[in-house]
């Protein structure tokens, strides 16, 4: 990381694609993403890390990217929801999501949906009071977070060969 004219280049890798960005150091990693890559997927809600709708993957772990600074990134490995489609289609927590209901207006799906994917690439066993633990700071006003957590429990089957 480098300082120009009162901006900075970061370097770090979004979605399995490296980025290089020269930009103010104030601006967090949630505004580079939308503004910036085109990434609205994450989204834009209280901005003080409590409501979870901004939740990113970086280095493996679930983040609120409204409290990331960007020069926090440089070096890091940055997942959006965008970036878990492959080429074989959905990801099993994004097809578990449609099927199970778990999607009423849509919103904090992103950050639920990243903040199950963290926990179950390091617990890929967990149960239900860990999922909710893991929801922990991710709100949601339509669904009462039954179907989520359903939803959660048929992907971590079926990544399991359970399903």
């Amino acid at each position: 990381m480098s300082v120009l004219d009162n901006k900075i280049i970061v370097s770090f890798e979004v979605n399995n694609r490296p980025v290089e960005l020269l930009v103010a150091p104030n601006r967090t990693l949630l505004d580079v993403l939308r503004e910036d890559l085109g990434l609205t997927g994450v989204k834009h809600g209280c901005d003080d890390s409590n409501c979870g709708v901004c939740t990113v993957i970086m280095d493996g772990k679930a983040v609120k990217s409204c409290s990331i600074l960007i020069g926090q990134a440089q070096g890091t490995k940055v997942t959006t929801i965008e970036g878990l489609e492959t080429e074989n289609g959905l990801h099993p927590l994004q097809k578990a999501f449609i099927e199970h209901f778990a999607i009423q207006c849509g919103f904090c799906t992103p950050g639920m949906i990243l903040s199950a994917k963290a926990l179950l690439d390091e617990n890929p066993n967990a149960t239900e009071d860990e999922i909710r633990e893991a929801l922990h700071g991710n709100i949601c006003r339509c669904t009462g977070y039954k179907k989520i957590v359903e939803a959660i429990e048929a992907a971590r089957d079926e990544m399991n060969g359970k399903a």
